[in-house]
């Protein structure tokens, strides 16, 4: 991990801020994925005729070896995407809350600002309306965009940038998995780790020098960095 001059200095220079949605934007205690964890257990449940217990190990076992669980029931059962994303994103919202700090920081931030997640535009798009900040960003870049390859493949970042004619090396991504921070790193972005509670979000953090900034909360960072470059 590293947090040097040199790096401050890119965050300056960047023309596009990617963030990641869930855990990221909004804080992980707000447990917007037990709720989806619930779902996609249930989905698997009945999609494959098994027990709830059989089908938490299928969902485990598919996020690991596939980055979603989605992914590996595409894969191992050719699964049709599109009911299984409208059920498990049919949730609550209501625990996400507009965060004043994270809202000014988002909208004094320079440059142009895209959502990439391994969820959908319509989840994207009810969280960033609960955070009040659904008009800042002008890309939203889902798992349908992706073509259902998941983050951290690293066809879904190549498909972003070529998409959205996006330099690399003057991008910062933000995202609260580490892995999913290996590939942009590679590519020259300044990478952000919002990092959290949970074990996937440490997956990555002891390979190589991909992270480059460390926060427990985005806003507080952001409203730092904003402070420090306007003053």
């Amino acid at each position: 991990m590293r947090n040097g001059s040199d790096y401050h200095e890119k965050l300056d220079d960047a023309e596009t801020w990617i963030f990641d949605l869930d855990n990221t934007l909004y804080p992980a205690t707000c447990n917007l994925f037990d709720q989806v964890d619930k779902k996609m257990g249930a989905f698997i449940s009945a999609y494959l005729d098994v027990d709830l217990v059989e089908a938490r190990v299928i969902q485990k076992r598919y996020f690991r070896e596939h980055g979603t669980t989605l992914n590996g029931m595409m894969t191992h059962h050719g699964m049709d995407p599109a009911e299984f994303l409208a059920f498990v994103h049919d949730i609550d919202y209501s625990p996400v809350q507009r965060n004043e700090d994270l809202v000014h920081a988002i909208q004094r931030l320079p440059g142009r600002k895209v959502i990439f997640t391994n969820g959908t535009v319509a989840h994207a798009k009810s969280v960033l309306d609960r955070l009040g900040i659904h008009d800042e960003f002008e890309v939203f870049f889902d798992i349908v965009a992706s073509d259902y390859v998941p983050k951290p493949n690293p066809a879904p970042y190549d498909k972003l940038l070529a998409a959205h004619d996006i330099d690399p090396k003057r991008a910062v991504m933000l995202e609260d998995i580490a892995r999913n921070l290996e590939h942009p790193a590679a590519l020259g972005m300044t990478t952000v780790w919002v990092r959290t509670d949970h074990d996937w979000s440490h997956d990555g953090t002891g390979e190589g020098d991909h992270i480059h900034h460390v926060t427990d909360d985005l806003a507080e960072w952001l409203s730092g960095y904003v402070r420090s470059r306007h003053g």
